[in-house]
């Protein structure tokens, strides 16, 4: 499964750093948390979205994953550029049935890359766009793709 991802040389992935860096200032001046600006389109409806999946990640008090270092995070970044400055590969090699996820409005990894990496696996099936969500479109839809995450991972 993938989510919120598209293939090397996808239009707009190498934006995502100076995207990220604008959101989290603007995260940091509004006392928000940047995940509300980067996973989220920012409608009424999304807000709420935001504000729930926020609760959500609160709600785990044991073996918590630590938070991600600042040269982890920056090294994350660097990938995720070079990786969308390469050239496309060749994905018609890959017979793996794949599950590709995306909310509608990406504006990290633009939605449109997430179309054309299910069309160009073989086997690569595209849950529909969700509605009115960006990055964390599973996140803010997690009701629906749960359900359908495991109606794909069974035999």
């Amino acid at each position: 499964m993938l989510a919120g991802t598209g293939p090397a040389g996808g239009p707009g992935i190498d934006k995502v750093t100076s995207l990220t860096v604008k959101d989290t200032i603007k995260a940091v001046l509004t006392r928000k948390d940047p995940k509300r600006y980067l996973f989220f389109t920012g409608t009424a409806d999304d807000r709420r979205a935001a504000h729930a999946f926020l609760a959500r990640l609160k709600e785990r008090t044991d073996d918590r994953d630590e938070a991600i270092s600042l040269s982890s995070f920056r090294a994350q970044l660097k990938a995720i550029h070079h990786w969308g400055r390469q050239a496309p590969a060749d994905l018609s090699r890959i017979h793996q049935p794949v599950l590709v996820a995306n909310g509608e409005s990406d504006r990290m990894v633009p939605s449109v890359n997430s179309v054309d990496l299910a069309a160009r696996l073989p086997q690569g099936e595209l849950e529909p766009l969700y509605p009115d969500a960006g990055h964390g479109g599973i996140f803010q839809h997690h009701d629906r793709f749960v359900p359908r995450a495991l109606e794909f991972l069974e035999p």
